[in-house]
């Protein structure tokens, strides 16, 4: 996640090969790119048991 990003409220995966992707807060839907399957499913597991701290992250990095 990245202070001063554009809407909608989004986290980026990364991947060890350099591969990107944007995934939206609310939904957990990719919204751009793909940093693999096991990168993407690995993220979104990890999202789903974090939401709250993460929408709490982008409010505070993105006022």
């Amino acid at each position: 996640m990245y202070a001063a990003d554009h809407l909608p409220p989004h986290f980026h995966v990364l991947a060890n090969d350099g591969r990107e992707a944007l995934v939206e807060l609310a939904s957990l839907q990719m919204l751009a790119g793909h940093a693999g399957a096991r990168a993407q499913a690995e993220a979104l597991a990890w999202a789903a048991g974090h939401r709250t701290q993460l929408q709490i992250l982008w409010k505070e990095l993105n006022p």
